[in-house]
């Protein structure tokens, strides 16, 4: 069953692209025609696309993994981090620091600085530093919270990449390519859907629009997640179960060589009463 309707994805503007003149051939598949020199996106192809995709992210949030959300486009950026907050997924809508992917180690580094300074206000070290110290520390701080504080836990390289318009977040998309992690995202008629594994045909400017793909993407991530959570809860059920069956049989095995000492020593009195009465 697909996860929207035509009708949801027309209301949110999905199916306006960009000018004519601006369009990338590549982009002709999911081209349904052209209207005063705007295409206009084919919402039925939207539709098998956005299912495809939010099928696949399922799929990785179920088993553990970690999708980064990349959009930093003002129109973007707040809708976001508000539905990737809700389910706890590292994101980015500052600025894409280049090698943020392919230079990893480096990055990593930076946020232990930023963990650094953040235990420094807590143990009393900023107490001993001169006012010039700390407000150097604080804007360094602010400065790594604001462009890394949402992959601060992020230890290892993210299974996949989601992306609203690649031909903005172009370094982002390079730097996944060249890892080979699998990028999902928003493709405009003026970008190129080759360049990603999961394009979804849609318009990558409008709010409206910008809003139903990343609702429909994120309920699928936060079902991927209730699933994990649900196998977890009965995989530890299972094991409980488990090990109370085993410890009932322990138990149950204990009884039976007791009642047999029992009836071994019943026997063996019955023996001596029968040898003294016939002595």
């Amino acid at each position: 069953m697909p996860k929207t309707t035509f009708d949801e994805l027309l209301d949110a503007g999905v199916h306006f692209g960009h000018l004519r003149r601006k369009w990338n051939p590549n982009m002709a598949p999911y081209i349904f025609t052209e209207k005063k020199g705007i295409h206009i996106i084919d919402l039925n192809k939207t539709i098998v696309k956005l299912d495809q995709a939010a099928d696949a992210m399922k799929q990785i949030a179920k088993s553990g993994k970690k999708i980064m959300f990349v959009a930093t486009k003002k129109q973007a950026k707040d809708i976001v981090s508000d539905r990737v907050q809700a389910i706890n997924m590292p994101f980015v809508t500052e600025r894409w620091s280049g090698g943020m992917l392919t230079n990893f180690a480096t990055i990593r580094k930076s946020v232990r600085k930023m963990t650094q300074i953040e235990k420094m206000k807590t143990d009393g070290t900023f107490d001993t530093m001169s006012k010039r110290e700390r407000l150097f520390k604080t804007r360094q701080k602010n400065k790594l919270e604001k462009n890394l504080g949402s992959i601060a836990e992020l230890t290892r390289l993210p299974a996949a990449l989601f992306v609203v318009d690649i031909l903005k977040e172009h370094i982002a998309v390079a730097e996944a390519n060249k890892l080979g992690i699998p990028v999902f995202a928003m493709v405009d008629t003026n970008s190129d859907p080759t360049q990603v594994e999961f394009a979804i045909p849609a318009n990558d400017d409008a709010s409206k629009s910008i809003s139903k793909i990343m609702d429909v993407v994120c309920e699928s991530v936060a079902e991927g997640l209730s699933e994990r959570k649900a196998d977890k809860e009965k995989k530890s059920a299972e094991q409980a179960k488990a090990e109370e069956a085993k410890k009932a049989a322990v138990e149950k095995k204990k009884a039976a060589a007791k009642k047999v000492d029992v009836a071994e020593e019943a026997s063996a009195a019955e023996t001596a009463k029968e040898e003294k009465s016939e002595g």
